[in-house]
């Protein structure tokens, strides 16, 4: 794997994940419009990643592990929502493997509990590992948007179960057989080049996101599937009561996160797989579960996270494309209460911004993707992960070049 200290793309994914671009139809959810002029937006002043809140500076490795730590605290405060406890259990168990790719690799699916009796809450994941290889691999992993059975076009891999994205070819939130092998369907917006990763030398594992717990919209009509309290089921369910006077609780993005440490926890029980070297990568909202994931769990060792949008890895005080106020109207369940408070004005009002929790990856490799749709402020992300670049400068990497 390259020693990919820190980078900025404005291209398409290098990683294969499923493209989600969703722009919110529903104008209701604007509560205030989207900016797309660069001259409307506002003067604002960037929190130093290098300095405690209470004003001292960064000044060591220890102390930047003090600061990093205040800040994932400052995050889960204020936006992302409590962090999900480690499971007390975790099994693992191999359903089937077959060799696939022409005989070059071996495809595999696991179940994953959280609890002794196997009740509860269920993650199926989907792994391939080169099979000629002669030590362990590095892997890819992601979280997918409609069934592991959209990736490939593979009739022993089950059609995706209970609530489901809807999609083009779904029957509304139910997934059906016709959407299997969707991600390499020629025609399709989206690619899944698994031969090509495969032959490079990656393993690759994932895991349909609506299993994790459910995503539905603020415009569901549907009582049984509303957006509240419908979305804090699935692994919600391992977590206790939710106590809804909390303004920090635990967050879908949260919980989506969550999931991919859990696929992590899975690579290290596979002795094809050499886990330390590893990428996480998503897309749209999953690239922002990616981003999450990586700066909470350090064993990630490369975080691609590709066009996140708002509340992602652009800057939110530069109040361009996707706005708070229309994160917290339309994707309530994404951040925690408490996150509301800065819909207006945050270039006034928020005391932290997303270039901190980017420095929150450092010294680990970053590779920050995006494309030219004003909503998701491709110049944002850049200016994000530039404001965090010192960090990765402070702790003995590269970082983004002066430019």
């Amino acid at each position: 794997m390259k020693k990919l200290m820190f980078a900025f793309a404005s291209a398409a994914c290098a990683f294969a994940v499923q493209a989600e671009t969703v722009f919110v139809q529903d104008r209701d959810v604007f509560v205030d419009p989207p900016n797309y002029d660069e001259s409307k937006i506002a003067p604002y002043t960037l929190e130093d990643p290098l300095t405690f809140v209470d004003g001292r500076k960064v000044k060591t490795a220890a102390d930047w592990a003090e600061r990093r730590k205040e800040i994932l605290g400052i995050f889960a405060k204020e936006m992302y929502g409590e962090e999900p406890p480690k499971p007390d259990t975790l099994i693992t168990e191999l359903q089937d493997e077959k060799e696939t790719v022409d005989g070059y690799a071996i495809r595999r699916q696991y179940k994953m509990w959280f609890r002794a009796d196997k009740s509860g809450p269920c993650i199926n994941w989907i792994v391939w590992v080169p099979k000629f290889a002669k030590k362990p691999v590095p892997v890819i992993s992601f979280l997918n948007y409609r069934g592991n059975h959209e990736l490939v076009f593979d009739k022993d891999i089950p059609v995706q179960q209970g609530w489901t994205r809807s999609g083009p070819k779904t029957d509304g939130n139910k997934s059906a057989e016709r959407t299997r092998g969707a991600q390499q369907d020629p025609n399709s917006p989206t690619d899944f080049p698994l031969g090509t990763i495969l032959a490079r030398g990656y393993a690759v594992m994932s895991a349909c996101y609506c299993e994790v717990s459910p995503d539905p919209t603020s415009a569901e009509k549907n009582p049984a599937f509303r957006q509240v309290p419908f979305a804090y089921t699935g692994v919600f369910e391992l977590w206790g009561k939710r106590d809804n006077s909390r303004t920090d609780n635990i967050t879908s993005l949260g919980a989506w996160a969550w999931a991919l440490s859990r696929g992590l926890d899975l690579a290290e029980r596979i002795p094809e797989i050499d886990a330390r070297k590893n990428v996480v990568t998503g897309c749209s909202r999953l690239g922002k579960a990616a981003f999450i994931a990586a700066a909470r769990d350090e064993r990630f060792t490369v975080c691609v996270p590709n066009q996140t949008g708002g509340g992602g890895v652009p800057l939110a005080k530069r109040d361009y494309g996707e706005n708070i106020s229309t994160e917290n109207r339309a994707f309530t369940h994404w951040y925690c209460r408490a996150y509301a408070k800065y819909a207006k004005e945050p270039w006034k009002t928020m005391p932290f911004d997303q270039h901190m929790f980017v420095a929150c990856i450092a010294p680990r490799a970053l590779l920050v993707e995006g494309f030219g749709s004003k909503w998701f402020d491709a110049k944002g992300e850049f200016l994000s992960v530039k404001a965090a670049s010192p960090v990765w400068k402070f702790l003995g990497k590269s970082g983004l070049p002066d430019v």
